[in-house]
């Protein structure tokens, strides 16, 4: 199985307002750089949206460290989600993304890893400012 690391961002300038996710797959030495966004959205969507888009991208089972400045989206992979399956989701926000964050993650073997934003990590500050930038081009109506 490859290991693949997945940095992932995600940025929402308003929470709720026009919003962007930037991740980054690493096999190795190569990388891929994956961004996207909407129109209006939380912070929290994009997290998980940057999250599920690197997922979708893998073609074949892998073992994948997500690393994330997002405490929402790590203990969701880690600690919460077991839990909101067994409650079918009830009283869960973004039920939709979590749901596909399940189907997309299902062949792999994940480990997330929370880092701190803001602090320097080399990854996770270009997976921020990818996002930022997204959600800019949607606030200018430029997407």
């Amino acid at each position: 199985m490859k290991k693949i690391t997945l940095f992932s961002d995600g940025s929402a300038l308003g929470n709720p307002g026009p919003g962007g996710f930037g991740a980054i797959l690493r096999y190795g030495d190569k990388e891929r750089i994956i961004s996207g966004g909407e129109a209006h959205t939380t912070n929290n969507r994009m997290e998980l949206l940057g999250v599920i888009e690197g997922l979708r991208a893998l073609k074949e089972p892998c073992d994948v460290t997500i690393i994330s400045d997002s405490s929402y989206v790590i203990k969701g992979i880690n600690e919460w989600l077991e839990g909101w399956v067994k409650r079918n989701f009830v009283k869960v926000k973004n039920p939709d993304l979590w749901q596909e964050y399940l189907r997309v993650s299902a062949p792999h073997r994940i480990n997330g890893v929370w880092v701190r934003g803001h602090n320097g990590h080399p990854e996770n500050e270009r997976c921020d400012i990818i996002a930022k930038e997204v959600a800019e081009q949607y606030k200018s109506g430029l997407r």
